[in-house]
C-alpha cells in the first residue's frame, strides 16, 4: 500500500516540478528584462489603473525604453500628477491621458476616442482593486462595478486592440496583472479572487489564439505589493501579514518584461509560489 501511494505521489509530483517549478527557475536565472519597444516595434503603450502602484511603475518603465504612453486610470489628481510627472521626466515622451472608470459602463468610448489616430501595440490591463466584506452584505451595485473594473473592463479592452493589430498585421502584447489570490479561494473578498482566477484563465486560454498573429499573453501573479491597494480594505489579521512582506512596485517591472513572450504565467514573489505549490 505504501508503495502504491509513493508511486501515485511520484506520478503527481515530478510532473508538476518540471512544468511549474522547473519553469520558474529557467525564467528566473535565464530571462533578462526586455525592451518591448525594440521586441515589437512598437510606438505606443496603453496601461489601465497607470496613476499609482504596479500600473505607474509599468508605466515610468516603458517611457524610459523610450515608448509613448497612454494612461488610464480614475479621473482624479493622482492621474494628473501622474501625468505631469512623466511629460517632465521623459520629454522625449509622448502621453495621453484618459480619465476613466473602469467600473462603470462608459469606458471604452473614450479609450478608443484617445487612441483612434495612433498603433497601440502594448496593453497593459493593470486596473483592480479589493473589496472586502462578507459577499452577502455587500450592495449588489459595488459588486458589480468591482466585477467590471476587475474582470470585464480587460476584456473589453483587450478585444478591440487585439482585433486592431490583427488587422493592420502588428505584433504586440498583452499583459493582465493577476494576483496570487487567484490560486486559492479568499473568504471575506471573494470577488476580488474569483476575478483574479478570471484574468488568469482568460489570459492563458487566449494565448493560444493569438500566438499565431505575432501577439503574446502574459499574466503575471504578484505578491503582496506596497501601494495604495489596501486603502480602503477592512482591517484583516491576514491582510496585515501579508502587508509585512510586500514588495515595492518599482520591483516588479523587470520579471514582467522579462517573461513577456517568454511565458504565458509568472507567478512573482514567494506568496504566489507558495500558493501555486
Amino acid at each position: 500500500l505504501f508503495k502504491m501511494w509513493f508511486y501515485l505521489f511520484l506520478c503527481l509530483f515530478v510532473p508538476s516540478f518540471l512544468t511549474y517549478v522547473v519553469q520558474h527557475l529557467i525564467c528566473a536565472v535565464f530571462y533578462k528584462t526586455q525592451n518591448l519597444k525594440k521586441r515589437y516595434n512598437a510606438q505606443w503603450a496603453l496601461v489601465t489603473g497607470a496613476s499609482s502602484g504596479i500600473g505607474k511603475s509599468i508605466a515610468t518603465r516603458l517611457a524610459r525604453q523610450g515608448l509613448n504612453v497612454v494612461l488610464v486610470a480614475l479621473g482624479d489628481q493622482l492621474l494628473d500628477t501622474t501625468f505631469e510627472e512623466l511629460k517632465a521626466t521623459y520629454p522625449q515622451c509622448q502621453f495621453r491621458k484618459v480619465p476613466a472608470d473602469l467600473g462603470g459602463n462608459e469606458y471604452l468610448g473614450p479609450i478608443i476616442e484617445a487612441t483612434k489616430d495612433i498603433r497601440v501595440q502594448i496593453i497593459f490591463c493593470n486596473a483592480g482593486y479589493l473589496l472586502t466584506g462578507f459577499f452577502h452584505t455587500r450592495p449588489l451595485d459595488a459588486l458589480m462595478k468591482n466585477l467590471n473594473c476587475n474582470a470585464v473592463s480587460a476584456v473589453q479592452i483587450t478585444h478591440h486592440f487585439v482585433q486592431s493589430m490583427i488587422s493592420a498585421g502588428l505584433r504586440g502584447c498583452v499583459v493582465f496583472t493577476s494576483s496570487a489570490a487567484a490560486a486559492i479561494p479568499s473568504p471575506f473578498s471573494v470577488q476580488y479572487a474569483a476575478t483574479k482566477a478570471f484574468i488568469s484563465v482568460f489570459g492563458a486560454s487566449l494565448a493560444p489564439e493569438v500566438r499565431p498573429h505575432g501577439i503574446d499573453v502574459l499574466v503575471f501573479h504578484p505578491s503582496p505589493v506596497a501601494s495604495r491597494f489596501y486603502d480602503k480594505a477592512h482591517k484583516l489579521d491576514a491582510l496585515d501579514f501579508f502587508k509585512r512582506f510586500a514588495v515595492h512596485p518599482d520591483e516588479l517591472p523587470d520579471t514582467v518584461f522579462a517573461s513577456v513572450g517568454r511565458t504565458v504565467w509568472r507567478d512573482v514573489g514567494p506568496t504566489a509560489l507558495g500558493f501555486r505549490l
